[in-house]
C-alpha cells in the first residue's frame, strides 16, 4: 500500500460496517479484525451480508491483544464499533482518529442502551414518519438507520485525517440515534416552528403534492410537480388523453386550492395513471418534463439503462465465483469507479502485521484547535433539500459557506407557501424554518444568474473558492457557460460537487427527479411496505438526506485527495446511485427480496407493538435466544423462554401470532417508556417510537448530548436547530449562527472574498445584478 494511502483498522458492528465498505470505495486499504470464528457476516444470509458489507476489505485476526496493539500503530484510523470500545488498548496512540460508533453515544443516560437499527430507528425518529397514519409505523428497509451512522461516521474519518494535518488524531463520538434524529427532513421542525406533529402520512408527501400511485403493473412514484410549469404540462396531458374531470377550471391554476383539496386531484391523477404500464407512463413523463419514475424491486436495478450506462454495478469476486453487487454512491478519484472488489478468506492478510508503515509527521500539536473544514471556502449553488444538506453538514464544521440565491430564483424552502414552516406569515422568505435549518452557518449573497453580469460575478467568485456544489439538473452549468472544463480554466484546483438526480453523463441523465422518484427508481420505495402488494413507500425526502449526506462525503475526500496531490476534480454525483448504494444486500439477494414490514430475516419477535395512550408504539428487537429469556422474565411470562413453540427463533417465527399476542398484551398496559427501560434493564433493545415533540421535549439522550441548539434569527426569531451528530473531541463542529437573510451578506462577500470595491457593488445593485 502507497504511503498516501490511509490505513482504517474496523471492529465492526452494523452501525460501522457501511462506513469501512465506503472507505474502501474512496480506496482506503481498510484492514477488518474478525473473531477466530470469523464476523458475524458470515453466517448471515448465507454469506450475502459479508458478500457485501466486507467486500474489498483485508482480514486479519490477531492472536492477542499485542497483535492488535500492534496493528493500530500502524493505523491512521481506527474505526471502533466494538461493543465495550477499544479506549485502553488505543492509550498513546496519538496520531490515531479513533472513530467510535455506537447506538446512543459515549455519554448520557442511555448510552449503554442496547441499539438495533430498528430500535434506533424508533428512539431518533424515523418511524413515526414512516407508515400510514391509522396503522402501525413502518421502518425503512435494508437497515436505513445504520447506514445513516455509517455514512456519518466515514465522514468523521475524514474529518478527523484533515483535523490531523494541523494537530494530532483525536476520539470522535458518533451516535446513531443522533445521526437519524438529524436526517427526518421536516419531521422535527413542524414541531419546532410550528407546534405541529404530522401523522404518520401514509403513501402522500406531507408538504410536496406527490406520493404514491398504483399503475397497470406496479407502482409509480410522482405527482404534481413543484412549478406552475409542472402543473400545466399535466393537464395538458390529462386534457389531450380526455382524462382531466374537472382539473381544467380555472380554480385549479391555484396552487392553494390544489393543496387544499388534494385527495380530490389524486383521484382524478390516479385514475389516469392507473391505466398505464409503469416504465411507459414514466418514459412519457420525462418526455414532458414531469418527475415521474417507476418504482423498481432491488433486483431489477442492472436493467435501468442509467445505471448500467454510468457503470454503478460492481463485480465481488467471492471462493464460489463472480456476483453483481451495488456499486458506491460515487466515482472516486477523479471519476474513476471501484469495478472489481474480492471477499477475504478469513484470517487470510496476517502480512499487514509484519509490513513497516512510516507514520505521519504530525504537526505542532499547539496549534490553535479550529474546526476541521476551517479556511475552506464553499460556493453554494443549491437548492431545496439535498444540495444544502450537503453544504449545510461542510458548513458545520467549519467551512465558510457563500450561499447564491436571488428573488429570480427563487428555493422553494424561502418561497412555496407549500413548504413554508413559521408561526409568522407563510410569505416572508426569512422565516421558513425548512429553509433555515439546512441554511444555518452560511453566509447568504442575492445574485441573479440569470444575466451576464451575474454571471461575470459569480465566475469571479469561483475563481476564490475551494468547492463548488450545485445540485441544479444537469444541462445548467454549461448553458451558463461553466462546464466543468471551463471551471477548470477559471480554478485549476476546485473541488466541483455536481448532485443531479440522475448525473451529467447517461440516457437519462435529463430526467427530472424528486427525493420519492428517486427512491422510487433505486429499489428503495419498493421495499417499504407490509408485502408485495401492500406498499406503503418512503414519502419524505429519505433520498435527498442521503445524497446529500454522500457529497459531503465526496467533499470532503476530494478535499484531501487534493491536500495529497494537488488536484481538484469533479465528483459528478447521481443522487440515483447514491441512494441505491444504501440498499445493502437487496440486490445480491434477488427476486426473494420482498417488503417485510418490521420483521427481520432470522431474529424474532421484531416488531413494533402498541403501548398505552393515543399513538404511542414499542419498537422491540430479540436478537436470540437469551434476550428472549430476558423478554418473558420482564413480561411475567417466564415459561415460554422453554416452550417448543417459542423455544427457538425459527420456532418463534412460525408461532408470530402466539408471540405477538403475548407481547402486545403487555405492552398496551404501559407508557412505551416505561416498556423499554424495563426490556433495556434487562439487555433486551426496545426504544418508543418517538415524534418530533417527544425528541426535542422529553428524550434524555438528546437532551444531555445537548444535541438540539437554540440561536437567534434576526427575523424569525431564537429557536432551537438540529445538532451535530457527530462530535471531533478535539475539533468540534457546531452550530455557530442561524441562517442568513436574503442577501444579507452580499457586499461583504463581494467585498472580502472578490475584492470588488464598493463602487462596483453599487452599479450591479443599480443594474438589477444584486437582488
Amino acid at each position: 500500500m502507497s504511503e498516501s494511502v490511509p490505513r482504517v483498522v474496523e471492529l465492526s458492528s452494523p452501525f460501522t460496517r457501511f462506513a469501512g465498505r465506503l472507505l474502501v470505495g474512496l480506496g482506503h486499504e481498510v484492514v477488518l479484525v474478525e473473531p477466530p470464528e470469523g464476523d458475524e457476516t458470515r453466517r448471515e444470509l448465507d454469506g450475502d451480508a459479508f458478500v457485501h458489507w466486507h467486500a474489498g476489505k483485508r482480514s486479519i485476526v490477531p492472536a492477542s491483544p499485542e497483535e492488535l496493539r500492534t496493528l493500530l500503530t500502524t493505523a491512521d484510523v481506527l474505526l471502533d464499533g466494538s461493543p465495550a470500545g477499544a479506549e485502553a488498548i488505543t492509550e498513546g496512540l496519538d496520531d490515531l482518529v479513533h472513530v467510535r460508533v455506537t447506538p446512543f453515544g459515549l455519554l448520557g443516560p442511555r448510552s449503554d442502551w442496547q441499539g438495533t437499527d430498528l430500535v434506533v430507528a424508533a428512539l431518533g425518529g424515523m418511524l413515526a414518519q414512516v407508515g400510514d397514519p391509522d396503522g402501525p409505523p413502518l421502518r425503512l428497509p435494508e437497515h436505513q438507520a445504520e447506514q445513516l451512522a455509517g455514512v456519518n461516521a466515514a465522514i468523521a474519518a475524514l474529518l478527523g485525517l484533515r483535523a490531523r494535518r494541523t494537530g494530532p488524531g483525536q476520539l470522535v463520538d458518533v451516535s446513531a440515534q443522533a445521526c437519524v434524529a438529524a436526517a427526518l427532513e421536516a419531521g422535527t421542525l413542524a414541531y419546532l416552528h410550528e407546534d405541529r406533529v404530522p401523522p404518520r402520512p401514509g403513501s402522500v408527501h406531507p408538504l410536496v403534492p406527490h406520493g404514491l400511485f398504483r399503475s397497470a403493473d406496479g407502482y409509480l412514484g410522482g405527482g404534481l410537480g413543484g412549478s406552475p410549469r409542472m402543473w400545466d404540462a399535466l393537464l395538458d396531458w390529462l386534457c389531450e388523453e380526455s382524462a382531466a374531470a374537472d382539473l381544467a377550471e380555472l380554480r385549479w391554476q391555484n396552487p392553494v386550492e390544489r393543496k387544499t383539496h388534494q385527495e380530490h386531484v389524486f383521484k382524478v391523477v390516479q385514475d389516469f395513471v392507473g391505466t398505464w404500464p409503469k416504465a411507459e407512463f414514466a418514459e412519457r413523463a420525462q418526455a414532458r418534463k414531469l418527475p415521474w419514475a417507476a418504482v423498481d424491486l432491488p433486483h431489477e436495478l442492472p436493467d435501468n439503462p442509467q445505471l448500467a450506462a454510468r457503470g454503478f454495478f460492481t463485480r465481488v469476486r467471492t471462493p464460489e465465483g463472480e456476483r453483481t453487487d451495488l456499486g458506491f454512491p460515487f466515482a472516486f478519484p477523479e471519476g474513476h469507479r471501484v469495478r472489481e472488489l474480492d471477499v477475504p478468506a478469513l484470517g487470510a492478510d496476517r502480512d499487514v502485521l509484519a509490513a513497516h508503515r512510516p507514520r505521519p509527521d504530525l504537526a505542532n500539536t499547539q496549534t490553535p484547535a479550529h474546526p476541521a473544514l476551517h479556511g475552506i471556502r464553499v460556493l453554494d449553488l443549491t437548492w431545496v433539500l439535498a444540495g444544502p444538506y450537503c453544504t449545510k453538514v461542510l458548513a458545520d464544521h467549519g467551512a465558510d459557506v457563500i450561499k447564491v440565491e436571488s428573488a429570480r430564483r427563487p428555493d422553494p424552502t424561502r418561497f412555496a407557501p407549500f413548504m413554508h414552516l413559521s408561526r409568522g406569515p407563510h410569505t416572508d422568505p426569512n422565516t421558513n424554518g425548512y429553509f433555515n435549518e439546512v441554511n444555518r452557518n452560511k453566509r447568504s449573497i442575492a445574485l441573479d444568474t440569470r444575466t451576464d453580469d451575474g454571471v461575470a460575478v459569480l465566475r469571479d467568485l469561483i475563481a476564490h473558492c475551494d468547492v463548488l456544489v450545485e445540485n441544479f439538473s444537469s444541462t445548467v452549468m454549461r448553458k451558463l457557460g461553466l462546464g466543468y472544463e471551463e471551471l477548470r480554466r477559471v480554478n485549476p484546483d476546485l473541488v466541483y460537487v455536481s448532485m443531479s438526480g440522475m448525473g451529467h453523463t447517461g440516457p437519462r441523465n435529463g430526467w427530472v427527479s424528486y427525493a420519492d422518484t428517486v427512491s422510487a427508481s433505486a429499489g428503495l420505495t419498493a421495499l417499504t411496505g407490509w408485502g408485495p402488494d401492500d406498499v406503503v413507500g418512503v414519502i419524505y425526502g429519505h433520498g435527498d438526506i442521503v445524497a446529500g449526506l454522500q457529497a459531503a462525503l465526496a467533499t470532503v475526500a476530494a478535499l484531501e485527495h487534493r491536500a495529497v496531490t494537488g488536484r481538484g476534480q469533479h465528483i459528478d454525483l447521481s443522487q440515483l446511485e447514491a441512494i441505491a448504494a444504501h440498499m445493502g444486500t437487496s440486490l445480491l439477494r434477488g427476486p426473494e427480496v420482498v417488503p417485510r414490514g418490521n420483521t427481520h430475516p432470522s431474529w424474532s419477535p421484531q416488531g413494533v407493538y402498541r403501548c398505552l395512550g393515543a399513538d404511542r408504539w414499542l419498537a422491540v428487537s430479540v436478537r436470540d435466544d437469551t434476550e428472549w429469556a430476558a423478554l418473558c422474565e420482564v413480561i411475567g411470562r417466564p415459561e415460554l423462554a422453554t416452550d417448543e413453540r417459542t423455544l427457538t427463533a425459527d420456532a418463534r417465527r412460525h408461532a408470530t401470532d402466539l408471540v405477538d399476542a403475548v407481547l402486545g398484551e403487555w405492552t398496551r398496559t404501559l407508557p412505551a417508556d416505561v416498556a423499554a427501560e424495563a426490556l433495556q434493564a434487562h439487555g433486551v433493545p426496545a426504544g418508543a417510537v418517538q415524534d418530533g415533540r417527544e425528541l426535542v421535549e422529553h428524550d434524555p439522550q438528546l437532551r444531555a448530548r445537548g444535541f438540539y441548539v437554540c440561536k437567534e434569527h434576526p427575523v424569525a426569531g431564537a429557536f432551537l436547530h438540529e445538532g451535530v451528530p457527530i462530535r471531533l473531541t478535539r475539533t468540534p463542529g457546531g452550530i455557530r449562527a442561524a441562517a442568513p437573510v436574503l442577501g444579507a451578506d452580499t457586499d461583504a462577500v463581494l467585498g472580502e472574498v472578490a475584492g470588488f470595491s464598493a463602487e462596483r457593488i453599487q452599479q450591479l445593485r443599480e443594474a438589477g445584478v444584486l437582488r
